[in-house]
């Protein structure tokens, strides 16, 4: 999972490019970048948060009408500069390319890139893989006299080849800008415009909240299977491709994305609220009579808010968050993420003392995290400690860009029973939202759940998982 930004009109945007990535920095801490075309391509990436990467960011020399932004989530490959983003090549056409998701086909898709075109890849990262075969398919084309029919074509061929999660962005030198997505829409990909003096400017994100930041007006989401064109004159071409059953990451709204993002015309917090609530049935079933409902701050309030309006049990805020800290999910090491809890979270202790809590957040993965708070909480006082999931149990790897990859590390793939799970994390009950509840809320948006089922969209083979798993194991092991 990353986030993504890709700009072109009549005005220069280096400037938004790097003001844009900071609002979705959330979305990856391993390493930013940009590229931008004027005349020729001109790139700044490196590893770390984005105002570490562009602390002495001179604009001038990244003038241009046309570029793209990247902020970094490693699932795949390593967390060196080298695979950072964007990427760019100057055969047979100058491309550059940013993308968020996850190739669950690496092997196949290098292997065929060697045999077929002798191209032999620098970088782990598959938005190489991806900008490679877009290449090795435009060759296929009359370069002179390439039209949009054909920048089509090849997409199409595109979505054929790469097996996996994916909305990219590419700038394509002297035709014009492409987005495009995979056929089941599993990554979220808008567009949105603004009119200035100089013309139209249109903008691709990750998330809506970029637009308000940088006051573009949102126009829609991509759908699945989905290309936009839009030509050096701002034409704007559109194609449904290869497009299947949309399967939209529901991640999205439990974890990842912000709370004031829109997907698909649902506010991720309004979504909060609702799974909050849907809790309300399984929190009631279950043996317990908090004094207090608790969030674990940020992406957990809308939940906790939800059950407690919904259950009538008192909301308090009874975990402070240093917010100098980074997200503790998407940091690459278990070493890591354990450091990182320890520095962000402190319990209030007047409302934690001597009262029966019950803490909410979005998901219970390897359990780093809630066994912390527990222990926390129990330090400061509680009487007694539930720990509430708004999300069902984490079962299976997630193939297609979050860092749930690894089944050994999931605390419910191994203890089926929630009174084990307790036990494990130290808690005096655990209550997890039911799945069916939770594919209740989207009977009209059809979602990837594959990490709570193991119902894959695009299906997959035991290979494929070991494969991601090892790499998985080896980065974090670099």
């Amino acid at each position: 999972m990353c986030g993504i930004i890709g700009i072109t009109g009549h005005e220069d945007i280096s400037a938004e490019l790097i003001n844009g990535l900071t609002v979705i920095q959330h979305r990856g801490q391993d390493a930013a970048g940009i590229v931008t075309l004027n005349g020729r391509f001109r790139m700044k990436k490196g590893q770390g948060h984005v105002s570490r990467v562009f602390r002495n960011f001179d604009p001038e020399a990244f003038q241009g009408k046309c570029g793209l932004g990247h902020v970094r989530y490693a699932t795949m490959g390593s967390t060196l500069e080298v695979d950072a983003q964007p990427i760019a090549v100057n055969y047979p056409y100058g491309l550059a390319m940013v993308h968020n998701g996850n190739v669950i086909n690496f092997q196949e898709l290098r292997r065929r890139l060697y045999e077929d075109n002798m191209r032999l890849l620098d970088t782990s990262n598959d938005v190489a893989l991806i900008l490679y075969t877009f290449a090795a398919q435009l060759e296929k084309k009359d370069l002179k006299h390439l039209k949009v029919d054909d920048l089509f074509d090849v997409v199409s061929e595109v979505q054929d080849l790469v097996k996996g999660a994916y909305s990219a962005l590419t700038i394509i030198a002297n035709k014009g800008f492409l987005a495009f997505t995979d056929p089941y829409g599993i990554r979220p990909l808008v567009m949105g415009r603004k009119l200035t003096d100089q013309g139209v400017v249109y903008a691709f994100a990750s998330e809506t909240t970029v637009f308000d930041f940088l006051g573009y007006e949102m126009m829609r989401d991509l759908q699945p299977g989905e290309a936009v064109f839009i030509d050096n004159e701002m034409n704007v071409h559109s194609k449904i491709l290869k497009q299947k059953k949309q399967a939209f990451c529901v991640f999205e709204y439990i974890y990842f994305a912000r709370e004031d993002s829109v997907f698909h015309e649902r506010l991720v917090a309004s979504e909060r609220v609702k799974m909050g609530k849907k809790l309300a049935k399984t929190f009631q079933e279950a043996d317990i009579d908090p004094d207090i409902i608790i969030d674990v701050p940020n992406s957990a309030y809308f939940f906790a808010s939800g059950l407690a309006e919904e259950v009538h049990v008192p909301y308090r805020r009874g975990l402070a968050k240093n917010r100098f800290v980074g997200r503790s999910f998407i940091t690459p090491t278990q070493k890591e993420r354990e450091n990182v809890v320890k520095q962000k979270l402190n319990p209030i202790k007047d409302i934690i003392k001597d009262r029966k809590v019950a803490v909410v957040d979005d998901s219970i993965v390897r359990g780093t995290t809630s066994r912390h708070i527990i222990h926390l909480l129990r330090e400061y006082g509680a009487a007694k400690v539930f720990f509430v999931s708004a999300s069902p149990p984490i079962k299976f790897p997630c193939i297609y860009g979050i860092d749930m990859s690894v089944r050994k590390e999931m605390v419910a793939s191994h203890y089926n029973d929630n009174e084990e799970i307790a036990r494990v994390i130290g808690a005096d009950a655990v209550i997890y939202q039911k799945l069916e509840d939770l594919q209740e809320l989207y009977q009209d948006l059809p979602i990837c759940d594959a990490c709570f089922s193991g119902n894959y969209p695009t299906g997959i083979t035991k290979e494929i998982l070991d494969h991601i798993e090892q790499e998985k194991i080896g980065s974090d092991r670099n």
